[in-house]
């Protein structure tokens, strides 16, 4: 198995960024090449391997995955975030377990959601957003048609299929990843935060016909360089009005516009309008608080969604 290592980074990750480029050279199976992908206008880190490959291409979490990759003559790939942490056997257990289960992608658990609190679980399940999953032990992660996702709560297999992941890491056939056309998506990089890119990028390779698994046993830990940046009145407005305008256009993009029964599009008009109605009644809640401009970033966010669908998908 011969595979090229991806990194986007915007090269500002410090000693995250380290932590990784080592993990690479202390693989089972060592990455024929490995090329950073880093965005225009920003220079080139002083943490080294020195053997890597620096790429200048538009700066955008989309923009700097969706490529062509001319410069990858490998059929593998490892997409890596500028934070991850692999273990020795990491990309042999992923390949291994892909294999394995006759699977064309593959990813870590790097988010573990089966470890919140209960008070967050029943929190974002009423919300419709990150949904606890008791029953059931064929997926790990699975889109609803809120625009959310539900998850396995109590994970026990090394891997289980996946119809949404975590983007930090995750491998496949490079064939596979051009399959998707995730340069369509460019749309998510309009907003300040690419929210929800992730799921956009793996619910497209499920509708692609690619079997998608997750694995929880690779030893790859995602060490989020971003969670040590204090959280801004700014940043929370930004991430609120991106997460609502991207997912409207997710949802009627490839929840509500892929159904072809008409029963189903009105099921999944009803999973939609409850998530909304949940967010309004915590806007009233939020407006007793005197968080106004967070409700008024949730409506634009909503509006103009709404908006980009009229122009661009109608």
């Amino acid at each position: 198995m011969n595979y090229t290592v991806v990194i986007r980074t915007l090269g500002i990750a410090g000693e995250y960024y380290q932590r990784t480029l080592d993990s690479l050279l202390n693989q089972t199976i060592q990455p024929e090449a490995i090329i950073i992908y880093i965005a225009e206008g920003y220079s080139v880190p002083r943490e080294t391997i020195g053997i890597e490959r620096y790429v200048y291409v538009k700066k955008g979490m989309v923009a700097q995955r969706a490529l062509p990759y001319n410069e990858i003559n490998t059929e593998y790939m490892l997409f890596l975030d500028d934070d991850v942490f692999l273990s020795p056997t990491g990309v042999e257990i992923l390949y291994n377990e892909m294999i394995e289960h006759n699977a064309q992608v593959i990813s870590p658990c790097t988010f573990s959601n089966h470890k919140v609190s209960w008070k967050s679980k029943i929190v974002q399940s009423l919300m419709g957003k990150e949904v606890t999953r008791l029953l059931g032990n064929r997926w790990a992660y699975k889109v609803l048609r809120t625009g959310g996702f539900s998850y396995n709560n109590n994970p026990v297999k090394p891997v289980y299929e996946s119809t949404t992941n975590a983007g930090p890491c995750f491998f496949c056939r490079k064939s596979d990843f051009l399959k998707i056309r995730y340069e369509e998506e460019l749309w998510l990089d309009e907003t300040p935060y690419a929210l929800p890119d992730d799921q956009v990028m793996f619910y497209k390779m499920h509708l692609c016909g690619l079997k998608i698994l997750t694995s929880f046993d690779s030893g790859i830990i995602h060490l989020d360089a971003g969670s040590t940046m204090q959280a801004s009145d700014e940043k929370v407005l930004k991430v609120i009005y991106s997460e609502f305008r991207n997912k409207t256009i997710f949802w009627y993009k490839y929840l509500y516009s892929q159904e072809k029964n008409l029963l189903m599009k009105g099921w999944c008009c009803i999973c939609f309008g409850y998530m909304l109605a949940i967010q309004h009644v915590r806007s009233l809640v939020k407006l007793m608080k005197g968080k106004k401009t967070e409700v008024e970033a949730f409506r634009k966010g909503v509006k103009d969604g709404k908006d980009y669908i009229k122009r661009n998908l109608r």
